[in-house]
C-alpha cells in the first residue's frame, strides 16, 4: 500500500485532518495579530477624541455638591451632621474622579482645584442653601454618573458606579 491509497482507506485520515488544522492554525495565526492591531487602533483613537473626559464633569459637580453642602450647613448649623457626611464624601468623589482622569492621561486637577477657593465667594451672595436644594443637587450627580457608567471602559465603572450609589443613597436620606 502506497500513501496515496493509505488515504483512500482511512488510514490517512488524520494526517489530512492535520493538514487542515494546521491550514487553519496559518490562517488564524495571519488574521489574528492584524484584527488585533486593528481593535488596538479604534480603542486609541476612541481614547484620543477631541471630547473632555466625562470624569471631568463628575469631578466638577462632586466639588459643587460639596460646596453646596458646606454652605446648607453653614446656613443652617442644626443641618450640619446630617450633610457633613455629604460635605466629605463628595469631596472624596472629587479628588478619586481627578486621579482617575490623571491616571488616564488627562489634564491634572490643578486648574480646577481652584474652584472650592471661589465657591465660598458666591455662597456668600446667594440666598441661604437648603437641603432641598442639596437634595436636588445630589440626586442630579446620581443621575449624571449612572448615565455615564453604560458607556465606559471596564476600568472606570467600579468608581463611576460607586460615586453615583453614593449620591443616590444621600439623595434617598436627605429628606
Amino acid at each position: 500500500m502506497n500513501d496515496a491509497t493509505a488515504g483512500r482507506r482511512g488510514a490517512g485520515t488524520p494526517t489530512v485532518g492535520v493538514l487542515v488544522d494546521r491550514r487553519r492554525i496559518l490562517q488564524l495565526a495571519l488574521v489574528l495579530p492584524v484584527a488585533a492591531g486593528l481593535g488596538g487602533c479604534g480603542a486609541a483613537t476612541d481614547r484620543r477624541t477631541d471630547r473632555p473626559d466625562p470624569l471631568i464633569a463628575l469631578a466638577d459637580a462632586a466639588r459643587a455638591d460639596a460646596a453646596l453642602a458646606a454652605a446648607a450647613a453653614a446656613a443652617d448649623p442644626a443641618l450640619a451632621a446630617r450633610i457633613d457626611p455629604l460635605r466629605e464624601a463628595r469631596t472624596e468623589h472629587a479628588a478619586a474622579l481627578d486621579a482617575e482622569v490623571v491616571r488616564m492621561g488627562g489634564p491634572s486637577a490643578a486648574p480646577t482645584a481652584a474652584s472650592p477657593t471661589a465657591a465660598p465667594v458666591t455662597t456668600t451672595a446667594a440666598p441661604a442653601v437648603t437641603l432641598a436644594e442639596v437634595r436636588e443637587a445630589v440626586a442630579a450627580s446620581h443621575v449624571g454618573a449612572a448615565e455615564l457608567v453604560e458607556n465606559l471602559p471596564a476600568e472606570r465603572v467600579g468608581l463611576v458606579a460607586s460615586v453615583a450609589a453614593c449620591c443616590a443613597a444621600y439623595a434617598g436620606v436627605l429628606t
